[in-house]
């Protein structure tokens, strides 16, 4: 449900997750791209890093599935995966503040009958709203077509399947370390030192 850089997991065969070896009983596999009427910061490139998404995983994605999946792109939202933006997943889908994507499978007799494939737009970084770059946009899509074919997420964290989202942020990678959060809370400690020392020395000004 979430992203990570694209590369080839090392996680075996034997254990790598699955949620079906076979999710689809039928080829081509039909793909909706919902890009007619986008929200708001929806980029047009976005339609090309889905595209691309597709060819990666029609050239074998990260080695994992157990079969080569052909994707056939049509105008109808009658297809079996369906992809579309929302400008704010948290609020219209529910999900946890850090999701980017989110994929929705529906399933009878051991196959899938349907996927459907939402994705954010961007995210809040330092009280700023920043829309996803192209790179961002395609592991987001990578990762959430994984599911649409049968994956589930590896604890390979080179994995484009592993639930992690630090590779598709668009700040300093410093931050997305795990020396991020002692930066943020050193960041917010001089702020409330300096206005600690600020708002004394007014007082004891006025007090002269």
């Amino acid at each position: 449900m979430i992203l990570i850089l694209a590369t080839t997991s090392k996680a075996s065969e034997v254990s790598y997750p699955r949620v079906l070896d076979h999710p689809w009983d039928h080829s081509p596999i039909t793909v909706y791209i919902d890009n007619k009427i986008g929200p708001l910061h929806y980029s047009l490139a976005y339609y090309a890093d889905v595209k691309k998404a597709l060819n990666y995983w029609a050239g074998g994605g990260n080695g994992k599935l157990k079969y080569i999946p052909i994707f056939e792109i049509v105008d109808s939202e009658d297809a079996d995966i369906r992809i579309r933006w929302d400008a704010n997943l948290q609020k219209d889908q529910g999900a946890p503040h850090e999701v980017a994507g989110e994929t929705i499978r529906r399933s009878a007799n051991g196959r899938f009958v349907s996927v459907d494939i939402i994705l954010g737009v961007g995210n809040y970084q330092w009280m700023e709203w920043v829309p996803y770059s192209d790179t961002a946009m395609l592991a987001i899509v990578e990762h959430e077509l994984g599911h649409a074919l049968g994956l589930d997420h590896s604890n390979d964290p080179q994995d484009i399947m592993y639930p992690s989202n630090e590779q598709i942020d668009n700040t300093n990678p410093f931050l997305q370390s795990k020396y991020g959060s002692l930066l943020l809370i050193a960041f917010y400690t001089t702020i409330a030192v300096i206005v600690f020392i600020s708002v004394n020395w007014l007082l004891n000004r006025k007090k002269r």
